[in-house]
């Protein structure tokens, strides 16, 4: 491990008008750390940048001392990429400015906004964008990694409605990247994580929306195998404007009940037949529970919110698949009647319509096919609890193993699976090299879902 020397920290402290903090300092401890609580590094240093200037500057110091460079923004990713262990953490989260431009239809974020935050400045001017669904995600680590939400199946991923971003490169020279300027470049953020450097700004094109209807319908467990094939069979013809999840939980109140819940948003304005195109949904079972609802946009990012609280040891494991037959939903079903905890849960995301019109080379992220995504959470308070809690997610992975494609959502990705990174990109795996080594030669920034140059 490199150790920053006292004339390396001075300077990089007199390049910024932000906070450069150390391990002695009372704020470290907090900053340090991340959504997820099994992840605990210990930076030499944080920079806490402002502008993209001075995260040009702590790229350079950086590189200049040799220390190994991670970059936070809402600090979400699972894997913890975002926290070095003795190198130097670039911070993004006061990097708050979000700018709405209702006549030309565009939000600007800065790299430490979250989308919870984007979401509330865009809705006053009655605008959305395709986004997290959970509220407290940083709208760059999504974005880079794709950003599937809510608005795909009518307006595609993130990156399929990112305009523009401004880049800090390995070089530490600040450039715009865009369709017109650095298409290059523009190309591989739009999927290829933080592999080609850090993105402090992000412009969106965004869509006149204040309103949807969403929530979830439940079901009790003995009744989850019926309503996963309904789920099944419901999803393989759907309007563009009606995402529809499903997901085994256990009950928000502490109950520790289990239940099948069949999570959907409808981005309509069309009361009407927004109804006519959930009816189904609303009558199937009937289920125990129907919270579907008119709400705002924003609230229907929050709606799994509980699900994920800050702090909580994380575990997961994530794949496509190839086919949700009755064995993969038998097997989904065994496997969460088998929880060690009652926060650990299983998702399953439906891909379709806007998302999959794009073809798998024309962004990054080349995962375009209509389908499912399975996102096994396994998730614990309890330190004590880390040992089944990683057997379960990896023993539930391996029983699903024979049902599921090739192809990985990079953001879903733990620390132990980047072995699967290649899979992950699929046909543009062998661009994103070449891009790799123009862009970031010496592979400066590696924290991340790594594509090494060649």
């Amino acid at each position: 491990m490199t150790v920053p020397t006292d004339a390396a920290i001075e300077g990089l402290r007199a390049g910024l008008e932000g906070v450069v903090l150390t391990p002695a300092d009372y704020a470290y401890d907090e900053v340090r750390r991340v959504h997820n609580g099994l992840i605990d590094k210990r930076p030499s240093l944080i920079a806490r940048c402002q502008t993209s200037s001075e995260v040009a500057v702590a790229v350079g110091a950086a590189r200049d001392a040799g220390l190994e460079i991670s970059v936070r923004g809402g600090g979400h990713n699972v894997a913890g990429k975002a926290v070095t262990d003795g190198g130097l953490m670039i911070d993004l989260s006061l990097m708050k400015d979000v700018r709405i431009d209702p006549t030309a239809l565009t939000i600007t974020a800065g790299g430490g906004v979250t989308w919870g935050e984007l979401n509330a400045a865009a809705h006053e001017h009655g605008l959305a964008t395709t986004g997290g669904v959970i509220s407290t995600t940083g709208v760059a680590g999504l974005t880079l990694g794709g950003g599937l939400g809510w608005m795909m199946g009518k307006y595609g991923m993130a990156v399929d409605n990112l305009m523009s971003a401004e880049v800090v490169l390995a070089s530490g020279e600040i450039v715009h990247a865009s369709a017109e300027t650095d298409p290059d470049l523009f190309w591989a953020i739009r999927g290829g994580g933080g592999n080609f450097g850090v993105v402090t700004s992000f412009t969106f094109r965004a869509y006149p929306l204040s309103t949807v209807l969403g929530g979830v319908a439940v079901h009790p467990l003995p009744a989850a195998r019926d309503a996963l094939k309904f789920f099944r069979d419901f999803t393989t013809s759907l309007p563009d404007e009606l995402t529809v999840f499903a997901a085994l939980r256990h009950a928000p109140d502490g109950s520790g009940m289990k239940l099948c819940g069949i999570p959907i948003c409808h981005v309509s304005d069309d009361e009407a037949q927004a109804e006519r195109d959930v009816k189904a949904i609303r009558e199937f079972g009937p289920p125990v529970m129907d919270m579907i609802e008119r709400m705002p946009y924003p609230a229907i990012n929050t709606e799994l919110d509980d699900a994920f609280p800050k702090g909580g040891l994380n575990y997961w494991k994530s794949a496509f698949f190839s086919e949700l037959s009755d064995d993969a939903i038998d097997k989904l079903v065994t496997a969460f009647e088998a929880t060690p905890t009652t926060e650990c849960f299983l998702v399953i995301e439906h891909f379709h319509g806007a998302v999959t019109r794009v073809d798998a080379t024309a962004t990054a992220f080349p995962h375009r096919s209509a389908g499912y995504n399975l996102l096994i959470i396994s998730q614990w308070t309890d330190p004590g609890q880390t040992a089944d809690g990683i057997a379960w997610a990896r023993g539930t992975y391996d029983a699903l193993r024979p049902h599921m494609a090739e192809g990985a959502y990079v953001n879903y990705l733990d620390d132990d699976d980047d072995s699967r990174v290649r899979a992950a990109y699929g046909p543009n795996y062998d661009r994103l090299r070449d891009l790799k080594l123009r862009y970031d030669p010496e592979n400066l920034f590696h924290l991340n879902q790594n594509i090494p140059p060649k």
